[in-house]
């Protein structure tokens, strides 16, 4: 197969005729071999690959090559779309590879016919936009052949009608449902088991490998190469399935559920929606016992007085509707399924509690498995307050009880261990200058072969670093005052096209605001774009079309965005991303960490923040001919010991700390050495 990768990545490549852009390159090349000897050896490889090396190509075509099952996941659904709809067309057509290929998503992306009928005879809607959008889903479910939402332009992903009309773990009928045989995700599940490349998401192959429910458990033991794409976000996705969340979402739903259920089979029986309005009530005032969105420890709401009262009345009305659904569940498969959701939530209460041990999934029946799902800690040493963290998400309208491990290493090592395959993670951000120690213990890949290859981008030449001199301490009044004011200059010289990219929201809307007064009083015509006014899509086409805009965004626009060309030229950095320290799940295993007699600000807090900077400094330079100025503002990047070892994880750019030199670089004037770490 080596043979077959060098003649691909050379200049007689079946790809120079497909691709305008294609040009040879030995980081791409080198990182084919390597992913072509991993699945050769059934080998675990972890591969760092700068921006521009062609990692989605390099990783293709040994895999389309080497034959075989293989699952590829993503970290988000735009790029599982892009790799099935274009990326992998494209190889698969220049190798002539007789391939077949499958895209798989999690349930809730497709139209489930009972749920559709249901919400026809009996949803309840608010407002005349989703009626509307209704008729237009029934019209394409009838003639849709995936049943996939994202084929239906018409309706938006957000539309709360989505909701009604597509089905989760929860309300899933399974074998009982009356439109079984045209089920869609059933169709999708068959076509993933049957095709030789299958692409999923992070969350659904997490979702799935712990709860045994997407499909993917079933295509693993076929599989011969499981690639993840985006991979610097499976720690985050990963602690996320390995733990259990309980919302008030989720309570709200069944509430919803029973009662269109009971319309339909148990109309004569009224203490059943009267119980589903009590426990509604009872979830949304457990919400208001909290004024302010954020995270906290359970341990916290000992000082919330209603906190109690408001938990004790959840579980009483939830109890009560179970006693009243398992009275009524016989009369339909719908009912037995709430009954069944209910008993699950009073279950996960409980345990969030600390009332009852995490349940066993019994071997058999619908939604369970003979193989039981991994606990919440396990692995961790005892089970138990030194394994899991328990927490709280306010959100505006919910609220999520969570239990996550301190660690997935030992979770995560037992999923992939004494499997006869290959893994190969992959990311442009992984490694702390070339060290992937901090990634491999996260993830328990202490085996792991490893790689990294810069980007072939001639950072030297297109790309500036500018730390701007005598701002004040990040932590102090008015910061982002100062950030905004060192800003200003840069965003002259570079006529707008810039992202401005921070770590909260709060201090985003504060830039944003100081930036409209003074674009107003210096009478600038950039247009000033913020996230949220659009969906990030909608943002980015903005942004692209107008040429000289300036963007301002918070985590959302750290990765995943790419904007090619004179349309943007800065991006700046208000801080060093740190994870905030009141943060439960981070303060936890700090505590831990620390508690071991380890460093957790060098070896967990400092690793996480690099390789987040390198993400959003990553938006800059997307190409052979891009140029620019990243601007990170925060004095501790020189000021700090460890900041040394933050700039030298980024790559090779000219340094300076002189605007003026910074404002040269748009006109190609300024005369700055190449500094390499």
């Amino acid at each position: 197969m080596s043979a077959e990768v060098e003649r691909f990545f050379s200049e007689q490549s079946p790809l120079a005729s497909e691709v305008a852009s294609f040009r040879p390159r030995a980081q791409q090349r080198e990182m084919a071999l390597a992913v072509a000897g991993a699945i050769r050896d059934n080998a675990i490889l972890v591969v760092e690959a700068g921006t521009g090396t062609g990692k989605t190509f390099a990783y293709l075509v040994p895999a389309l090559l080497a034959g075989g099952k293989v699952i590829i996941s993503t970290g988000t659904k735009n790029l599982q779309d892009q790799l099935f709809q274009k990326d992998l067309p494209m190889v698969r057509d220049a190798l002539k590879a007789p391939v077949s290929v499958a895209l798989l998503k999690g349930r809730a992306n497709y139209v489930c016919h009972y749920h559709l009928e249901r919400a026809q005879t009996d949803g309840m809607f608010k407002t005349r936009e989703d009626i509307k959008h209704l008729g237009k889903i029934k019209n394409y479910a009838k003639v849709s052949d995936s049943g996939d939402k994202s084929g239906l332009a018409d309706v938006p992903e957000n539309a709360p009608v989505w909701i009604q009309v597509t089905s989760t773990r929860d309300n899933c009928l399974g074998q009982e449902c009356p439109s079984h045989k045209e089920c869609f995700v059933l169709k999708a599940r068959s076509d993933a088991m049957k095709a030789d490349i299958v692409v999923v998401n992070h969350h659904l192959f997490f979702a799935d490998v712990m709860l045994r429910d997407e499909g993917v458990a079933e295509l693993l033991p076929a599989c011969n190469t499981v690639i993840f794409d985006e991979a610097h976000q499976l720690p985050e996705t990963a602690s996320l399935f390995f733990g259990e969340t309980l919302s008030t979402t989720l309570l709200l739903d069944l509430a919803r559920d029973t009662r269109i259920e009971a319309a339909a089979s148990a109309k004569d029986f009224a203490p059943l929606p009267k119980a589903c309005d009590e426990l509604g009530k009872a979830a949304r005032d457990l919400r208001l016992v909290f004024k302010k969105e954020g995270r906290m420890p359970a341990a916290a709401t000992e000082s919330f007085k209603e906190w109690p009262v408001a938990l004790k009345t959840l579980s009483e009305k939830l109890a009560q509707l179970n006693s009243l659904l398992e009275k009524q569940a016989e009369r339909s498969e719908g009912l037995e399924n709430c009954w069944q959701r209910g008993q699950g939530l009073a279950g996960q209460l409980k345990q969030w509690q600390g009332e009852a041990p995490p349940p066993q999934p019994s071997p058999g029946g619908r939604g369970s498995s003979s193989s039981p799902r991994p606990l919440a800690g396990e692995g961790l040493g005892e089970r138990g307050e030194d394994g899991v963290v328990r927490w709280l998400e306010i959100f505006h309208h919910s609220l999520q009880l969570n239990t996550t491990p301190l660690s997935i290493a030992k979770i995560f090592e037992k999923q992939i261990g004494g499997s006869a395959r290959a893994w190969i993670f992959t990311s442009a951000t992984l490694a702390v200058k070339q060290d992937f120690s901090h990634y491999q213990n996260e993830m328990g890949l202490l085996k792991a072969q490893t790689a990294c290859w810069d980007s072939p981008f001639n950072y030297g030449e297109q790309a500036l670093l500018y730390v701007p001199a005598d701002l004040p301490d990040p932590n102090s009044e008015g910061y982002t005052e100062a950030v905004v004011q060192a800003a200003l200059p840069l965003l002259e010289a570079s006529r707008g096209r810039a992202f401005l990219l921070f770590t909260s929201l709060r201090a985003m809307q504060r830039a944003h605001e100081i930036l409209q007064a003074e674009f107003d009083r210096r009478g600038w015509d950039y247009p000033l774009l913020l996230q949220g006014e659009g969906s990030r899509s909608e943002l980015l086409t903005r942004f692209r079309s107008l040429g000289n805009a300036v963007l301002l965004g918070s985590q959302s626009f750290w990765e995943g965005v790419d904007v090619r060309g004179d349309a943007l030229s800065l991006v700046i950095i208000d801080k060093l991303p740190f994870a905030p320290p009141d943060d439960p799940v981070l303060a936890a295993r700090i505590a831990q960490l620390n508690k071991q007699g380890r460093n957790a600000f060098m070896e967990y807090q400092l690793p996480r923040a690099i390789i987040t900077l390198k993400q959003g400094a990553g938006r800059l330079i997307r190409d052979e001919t891009d140029r620019g100025v990243l601007m990170i503002c925060d004095p501790r990047l020189i000021s700090k010991p460890y900041g040394r070892r933050v700039w030298q994880s980024l790559p090779p750019m000219k340094r300076t700390r002189d605007e003026a030199e910074a404002v040269a670089f748009f006109q190609g004037t300024a005369e700055i050495q190449v500094v390499r770490a």
